[in-house]
């Protein structure tokens, strides 16, 4: 990778210094983190996309090296400063995982002249029903519940690595090494940073996927919480030109554990939607 092509800058919206991540140059794909992640999540993919378009990371309010004032905010109007940054005016390839996902498909729904086609990961979706959980992942709920009272970050860092990095459907433990470091890193950062203001978006998108007409590439771990599972294959479904792909014994945050698959997944896709405008 050319370092000369890689860059690191704030962007500066609305009483925040969002910071970004940039390599490469031409078409743009922007990446949208998971709450339990930052930017950092996406390494893997950055790396090699940035070799064929210009990919794009930042850490939302609340996460990694971002900074921001305690007020409320628009999660969708951070994004919309981030393309109009680096876009150049070019409609852009969104790739979000779970909250990542569910701004990505929010911003979809507003500004469709904007975003040219996304992929979901493990997608959270504004409007959708509640989840009635299995007993066991109720339990596993009430424990974090009981860690964020109490303020035992550590153990609250395990509690999530638990539910979102080994899934909620597999053993504690499964996933190790370097990526469970990363994880807990990536999460005690967020643990620590200073409080926020609250989200004041309020789009149900689930309500409007039907309206949705740019590419929807969905994709979900078969070790993941089951309504999120279902809510997948049901985007995949209804959107009108959406697909989706279930990827066996992975959980939440595939690009984690699998991130060679994962980015021949986005590839495939970004060069398809590319394709339609040739």
């Amino acid at each position: 990778m050319n370092e000369k092509m890689r860059k690191y800058t704030h962007i500066f919206t609305e009483n925040a210094a969002l910071w970004t991540e940039v390599i490469g140059g031409g078409e743009p794909v922007i990446f949208l983190h998971a709450n339990v992640c930052d930017s950092r999540m996406w390494h893997s993919q950055m790396e090699v996309l940035g070799r064929y378009c210009k990919s794009i990371a930042y850490d939302r309010r609340g996460f990694g090296k971002t900074r921001a004032k305690t007020t409320d905010f628009s999660s969708i109007s951070d994004l919309m400063a981030v393309i109009e940054a680096y876009s150049e005016d070019r409609p852009t390839i969104l790739i979000g995982c779970s909250q990542g996902a569910k701004i990505a498909l929010d911003a979809a729904l507003l500004h469709p002249s904007k975003i040219k086609a996304v992929v979901l990961i493990s997608p959270s979706v504004s409007g959708a029903p509640e989840p009635n959980y299995p007993i066991d992942i109720k339990e596993l709920l009430l424990r974090q519940t009981q860690a964020i009272t109490a303020q035992k970050n550590n153990e609250i860092n395990a509690i999530k690595a638990r539910l979102w990095l080994d899934g909620p459907l597999a053993c504690e433990g499964r996933i190790k090494g370097q990526v469970r470091q990363l994880f807990f890193d990536m999460y005690d950062t967020a643990l620590k940073s200073s409080p926020i203001g609250s989200d004041r978006d309020q789009v149900r998108a689930y309500q409007h996927l039907h309206e949705i007409e740019m590419p929807i590439l969905v994709l979900w771990g078969s070790l993941d919480f089951p309504h999120i599972q279902e809510r997948s294959q049901y985007i995949s479904k209804i959107v009108f030109k959406g697909r989706g792909k279930e990827l066996n014994n992975v959980a939440h945050l595939p690009n984690l554990e699998i991130p060679d698959e994962i980015t021949e997944i986005i590839i495939e896709f970004v060069n398809s939607v590319q394709s339609i405008d040739d």
